[in-house]
């Protein structure tokens, strides 16, 4: 699996649990796993989606894949409230899946942008789920990525941000791909959703909300990001400096879409 151009260290690791708090307003009232019992998650990283699932489908039974042990060990750590649940935890490269298993649900969110081969990790979802089971998507689509006024600094890292998952083996734009990727697959019943933010100053708290946010997401890539070259500390400095003035600008606009998929097994 390519190299995760966020890291492991403990910042990062609270950052995807601000992201999932963040975010979860737009990604989950699209899915439902109402009708699951046994759900599994691929690329579960510190258990930040995990959280929510449990929380919102008080019937499942979870099964939790990720490839990195230190993952697994903060996910256990910050599912422990849920100690009457049944959720186990499997550490495996969702390209090589290989469980002594079947599922009613997956769901993957976030991952497919790390790694190379894509299509892996949904052939091994398609034989791990049963039959009429349910599969739903969640990725980016970073080319979606729009803002007033043009602001150089942020337009430059931003640049060198996606470059920088692109040379780490990711697909910044995979979100694009879902539905070729789950026919190619063997899915059916295939159905493709959009979401996102369209902010400007007409909902201030909001966009400065979501300024601070990808201040985060941005930063989590700088130390990859230097020592791969792509980037300098002054670019650090005048993309976090871009995104501020966004806050205030009188005609300030923010604009990205992420694309969702469901199907049937």
């Amino acid at each position: 699996m390519p190299h995760y151009i966020h890291g492991y260290l403990s910042e990062e690791q609270e950052r995807l649990l601000n992201q999932a708090g963040t975010l979860a307003s737009l990604i989950y009232p699209w899915i439902d796993f109402t009708p699951a019992k046994k759900l599994l998650e691929i690329g579960s990283g510190v258990g930040a989606q995990s959280k929510i699932l449990l929380e919102l489908y008080p019937q499942i039974e979870l099964t939790c894949v990720e490839l990195e042990a230190s993952q697994i060990q903060k996910a256990q750590a910050n599912l422990a409230g849920f100690s009457n649940r049944k959720i186990d935890f499997v550490l495996q490269d969702g390209q090589q899946l290989k469980l002594d298993k079947s599922f009613d649900s997956i769901f993957i969110c976030w991952v497919l942008e790390h790694v190379s081969k894509p299509l892996e990790v949904l052939n091994r979802a398609f034989a791990h789920l049963d039959p009429g089971g349910i599969i739903y998507l969640t990725e980016v689509f970073n080319s979606s990525f729009h803002f007033l006024p043009r602001l150089q600094g942020l337009a430059d890292y931003y640049e060198a941000y996606n470059d920088y998952q692109t040379k780490n083996g990711g697909n910044p734009d995979v979100g694009l791909q879902l539905g070729n990727l789950l026919q190619q697959s063997g899915f059916k019943e295939i159905t493709l959703h959009h979401g996102g933010f369209h902010l400007d100053q007409s909902q201030p708290e909001s966009l400065a909300n979501l300024c601070d946010y990808w201040k985060s997401l941005m930063k989590s890539a700088a130390e990859g990001m230097i020592k791969s070259g792509l980037i300098s500390e002054s670019g650090i400095t005048q993309m976090e400096k871009d995104l501020d003035q966004l806050k205030t600008e009188k005609n300030a606009v923010f604009f990205y879409q992420f694309v969702q998929a469901k199907a049937i097994r």
